[in-house]
């Protein structure tokens, strides 16, 4: 398909799309470095292979697959021309959203009462490359959070009308994205001891 085809409106989704695929491509691949480290590193001596992940982090896991759910739902509801149903799926993704980043900080003081810091001497490689991982994972968790304040903000303002939904198409990928990345992260850090 040829990008400089069709009127200007159609030419300036498609670059925004692109765009926002270049970026997950990119983080994916940075993702999959860190995680490739963690299994190189656990041929550590100091590594700690008991490590079990906290609970907060299963309820992360809940809250994330639910907020999949209702984003999606959203985007469907203002496609169909529902603007207060979509608004109100917004903002329950949104809420669901911040008690995600909530949980993740409660499952950080988990391991720190479990005995296990992110730096000095209570600390492992272990429990660093953890709370790395899933520290880079709240920042772009937060990222998402700030692009749906954007598509409840444009919403209220009537913007998505007339299948003019690229903000939230964009915002809902992005979402999904983060999902996802923390669904192979829950996975990962499960299985990969």
């Amino acid at each position: 398909m040829n990008l400089t085809n069709g009127p200007q409106e159609v030419k300036i989704a498609r670059a925004k799309k692109n765009i926002l695929w270049f970026g997950i491509i990119s983080l994916t691949m940075s993702f999959a470095g860190l995680t490739s480290a963690y299994v190189v590193s656990k041929e550590r001596p100091d590594w700690i292979s008991s490590f079990e992940i906290p609970p907060a982090f299963y309820i992360s896991l809940v809250l994330i697959l639910i907020s999949s759910v209702t984003i999606h739902l959203g985007k469907k509801a203002v496609q169909k021309d529902r603007p207060s149903q979509g608004m109100i799926l917004f903002i329950v993704t949104l809420l669901l959203g911040i008690a995600f980043v909530v949980f993740q900080f409660v499952g950080f003081s988990e391991i720190i009462k479990s005995g296990y810091n992110f730096t000095g001497p209570t600390s492992s490689i272990t429990t660093s490359f953890i709370y790395l991982v899933v520290l880079l994972h709240v920042a772009h968790v937060v990222g998402a959070l700030v692009s749906l304040v954007v598509v409840i903000y444009n919403h209220y303002k009537q913007k998505y009308r007339n299948g003019k939904t690229l903000g939230i198409e964009l915002a809902a990928t992005f979402w999904h994205f983060v999902d996802a990345i923390w669904i192979y992260l829950f996975l990962f850090l499960y299985f990969v001891k």
